[in-house]
């Protein structure tokens, strides 16, 4: 996967659309979604005056340990299965290795899953989700 940043120009470029104005009223909307580096990037002192141009900002936390094993159980419904495939040890060490980041969960738990069928097991253990840690790091 080809990883893309903005460069400095093109935040300064971002900035001076911003500055434009038609008939006294601003026609521009600009969305901007990232990971942690984009907001890393626009707390440097360099874009501080595009950061204070932005009227909304929100950053997506992980999942609280109290939320991972609903978050495991609707990502299975969508798959189709109904019955419970993770042990609640297992879950923690889902959790753990995570911080409770979605897109971490899911690899991790994918690969466990993936762990526990080579197997034969029936249900994730706290194992398999090591054995998959093994394989990759969140």
């Amino acid at each position: 996967m080809k990883r893309t940043t903005l460069r400095n120009e093109v935040l300064e470029d971002l900035r001076l659309l911003t500055n434009y104005a038609m008939d006294a009223e601003r026609h521009l909307c600009l969305l901007l979604v990232g990971l942690t580096e984009l907001r890393r990037r626009l707390a440097m002192a360099v874009h501080e005056s595009l950061e204070q141009r932005i009227v909304v900002s929100y950053h997506l936390c992980g999942f609280t340990r109290d939320e991972v094993p609903a978050y495991l159980i609707h990502r299975l419904q969508l798959a189709g299965c109904t019955l419970p495939l993770f042990e609640p040890h297992a879950i923690e060490a889902l959790f753990q290795a995570s911080q409770g980041l979605p897109r971490k969960v899911n690899r991790a738990a994918h690969y466990a899953l993936s762990a526990a069928a080579l197997a034969k097991d029936r249900q994730v253990s706290a194992d398999h989700v090591q054995t998959a840690l093994d394989e990759f790091r969140p």
